[in-house]
C-alpha cells in the first residue's frame, strides 16, 4: 500500500476527529481509530451489500477499521438524520431515495439535502428489471400495458416500501404511458417477492441484485430493464424499457456516500478520491458488476450535480402523478 496515501487519509480523519472533540490533540496522528459508516436501510438488501463491497476495501487501503451500522426505518430518514447529527467524521450511504425522492414525496424532513448535508462520492449506479411470475400470461411490456389499459384498476404491483425505486419504477411507467395499476407496499422486498412468486402481485420493478438469481432460476419471468441506451451485461436477452416500447424510460438506482455540514470541502475531496481508487480496485469492480452495480466515482461537485437533476425530476414525476405525499 502506497505511504503517502495512508498517511494523507490517516490525516483527514485525524483532522476531523480532532474538530469534533472525539479525541485529544496526541492522538491525532492515529490511524486505527474505527470509522462508522450508516446504511439507512435493512442488512441483506442491495444498498447493505453493495456498500459493504466498497467499505471492506476501503479498511483495506486505509489500514483502520471501518463499521457499517444499519439504520433502517422511514424511507431511510432515520439513518440520514443520525449521519447528520454526527460529528465531523459521521459518514454513510445517501441514495435516490433518501437525496433526491423523499423531498418531493414527504411533506416534511427532518433534515435538509442542501444544508445538512455534504456530497462525497457517487459510488455506484443500479438497475431494476420488470419482473412477473413465471407462469404469468404476460410475455412482453407491451402485454402487461395492454391488460392495464384493458381492466384499468386492476393490475397490482408492489415494493419493499413507498419511495423505493420499486415504486417509483412503476409510478414513472403510469406516468408515462396513461396507466391505471394499484401499488401494494410492504415492509420489505422478501414479502413482497413472495407474493409476486404466489401469483398475488402482477408485476415489480427490483434491483438486479435480487432480480437476476429468481430470474436465472425460472422463478420470475424478465420482462424488460431500467437501463435507457444499452441492455445489462447479466441479462443481454432482455431488452431495456424503452427498447420495449416505453420511450425515454430509465431508473437509475444511484447510490453514494454523504457527510454532514461539519465536514469540510477539503475532507470531502480527500473522501472522494480515495473512494475513487478503492472503486478501480479490480475486486471491487468485478464484485459490484457482478450484482449488476456499475461503479462511478467522480467529485463532490459530481455527486451534487446528480442530486440536483434528480430531485428535480422526481419532483415533477410525483406532482404529475398525483402521488399521495407521506408526513
Amino acid at each position: 500500500m502506497n505511504r503517502r496515501h495512508l498517511f494523507r487519509l490517516s490525516t483527514v480523519f485525524a483532522s476531523a476527529l480532532l474538530a469534533s472533540g472525539m479525541v485529544p490533540a496526541a492522538a491525532q496522528g492515529a490511524s486505527n481509530q474505527p470509522i462508522t459508516f450508516i446504511v439507512p436501510s435493512a442488512a441483506g438488501g442491495s444498498p447493505d451489500v453493495l456498500s459493504r463491497i466498497v467499505t471492506n476495501q476501503w479498511a483495506q487501503n486505509a489500514n483502520r477499521p471501518i463499521v457499517v451500522e444499519n439504520k433502517p426505518g422511514a424511507a431511510g430518514n432515520i439513518g440520514i438524520v443520525q449521519i447528520m447529527r454526527g460529528n465531523a467524521l459521521s459518514i454513510g450511504y445517501g441514495n435516490i431515495n433518501t437525496l433526491a425522492v423523499n423531498r418531493s414525496l414527504f411533506t416534511t424532513l427532518p433534515y435538509d439535502v442542501d444544508k445538512d448535508l455534504v456530497p462525497v462520492s457517487h459510488l455506484f449506479d443500479l438497475y431494476n428489471v420488470l419482473i412477473v411470475p413465471s407462469a404469468s400470461d404476460f410475455k412482453s411490456v407491451r402485454d402487461l400495458m395492454t391488460s392495464a389499459r384493458k381492466s384499468p384498476g386492476k393490475l397490482s404491483f408492489g415494493a419493499s416500501g413507498v419511495g423505493t425505486t420499486g415504486h417509483m419504477s412503476g409510478e414513472l411507467l403510469n406516468h408515462l404511458e396513461k396507466l391505471d395499476t394499484v401499488f401494494v407496499p410492504y415492509q420489505g422486498g422478501p414479502a413482497a417477492m413472495q407474493d409476486l412468486m404466489g401469483g398475488r402481485l402482477d408485476y415489480m420493478f427490483v434491483n438486479t441484485s435480487e432480480a437476476v438469481p429468481l430470474i436465472k432460476a425460472g422463478k420470475v419471468r424478465a420482462l424488460a430493464v431500467t437501463r435507457l441506451g444499452k441492455r445489462i451485461d447479466q441479462l443481454p436477452e432482455v431488452p431495456t424499457m424503452d427498447e420495449a416500447g416505453v420511450k425515454g424510460y430509465e431508473i437509475v438506482s444511484w447510490g453514494g456516500v454523504v457527510g454532514n455540514r461539519k465536514m469540510s470541502p477539503e475532507q470531502a475531496k480527500a473522501l472522494a478520491a480515495d473512494l475513487d481508487k478503492v472503486l478501480q480496485a479490480p475486486n471491487v469492480r468485478e464484485s459490484l458488476q457482478g450484482l449488476g452495480a456499475q461503479p462511478v466515482g467522480g467529485t463532490p461537485e459530481d455527486f451534487q450535480k446528480l442530486i440536483a437533476s434528480e430531485t428535480k425530476k422526481w419532483a415533477e414525476i410525483i406532482e404529475s402523478s398525483k402521488i399521495q405525499k407521506l408526513n
